[in-house]
């Protein structure tokens, strides 16, 4: 049978999602947490790979197993073996050909910036001291809905066939001492979000000109681009799937095979 795992996790301590030779990572601490309890060895596929140091609100994975006679059991006991900084939220059987990866229809991001000195924030969001202009940094914002193609914003070296997105929204909002950006698309390539902050923040500081993102966008140079802002204040926040997946009855599923 195979189950969807949904999680979060905060990602200072590891080096991302995927596994990686002498490094922790989260699919590494989760995989070896489920095969210890399920005593057989679980391989995880996960809904993507976030960086070194970014965090996730929602996330999801999936794997084979034979049928688990308690799921909210195999939950409880999995939080309480996880260390505190990964917590799983619901484990549910679905489909059997559905895949945490490819099945996934779009992903929200959000980046967290303060613009004032606060210690409560100085694991979780990028302070920038300098006043910035919001409503030209959402000018720029609204400028990636006209474009699919972002290797301006794209890690450099990556393995990627295709550097095509669809952005289906993006934007810059305060919300209390916190300046959020927010973004949906369907995919989004590796250290995107970041570079994509950091070109706003040259906007906001009125080095380039919201119009000037559209001479980026089409050099489909990384180095034309803004540094890439740090991973501390990157949050995966959603990532949606139909509702044929969520939303399968997996005990009526049982009951009429």
């Amino acid at each position: 049978m195979r189950y969807f795992v949904a999680f979060s996790y905060f990602g200072q301590a590891y080096h991302g999602w995927q596994r990686q030779p002498n490094a922790s990572t989260v699919q590494q601490i989760l995989e070896e947490s489920l095969s210890t309890l399920l005593k057989s060895p679980i391989n995880l596929v996960g809904a993507g790979r976030t960086d070194a140091g970014v965090h996730a609100k929602n996330m999801y994975a999936h794997f084979d197993f034979q049928e688990i006679n308690s799921l909210t059991d195999l939950t409880y006991r999995l939080n309480a073996f996880l260390p505190e900084d990964i917590a799983i939220q619901k484990i549910s059987v679905v489909p059997g050909d559905a895949h945490a990866r490819f099945d996934a229809v779009q992903r929200t991001y959000e980046y967290w910036i303060v613009q004032e000195k606060n210690p409560f924030y100085k694991d979780t969001a990028h302070y920038v001291k300098h006043l910035l202009d919001i409503p030209a940094m959402n000018k720029a914002a609204a400028l990636l809905l006209e474009y699919d193609d972002f290797e301006c914003f794209s890690k450099s070296n990556t393995d990627v066939k295709t550097y095509l997105c669809k952005i289906k929204s993006a934007t810059w909002n305060l919300t209390g001492e916190k300046l959020v950006f927010t973004i949906t698309a369907d995919r989004f390539l590796r250290n995107m979000v970041r570079a994509i902050v950091g070109t706003f923040l040259d906007v906001g500081h009125g080095k380039i000109a919201p119009e000037d993102v559209k001479t980026i966008i089409k050099s489909k140079d990384r180095r034309t681009a803004g540094a890439s802002v740090p991973a501390k204040g990157l949050y995966l926040t959603k990532v949606s799937y139909p509702s044929t997946i969520l939303d399968f009855n997996g005990e009526r599923h049982r009951k009429s095979i």
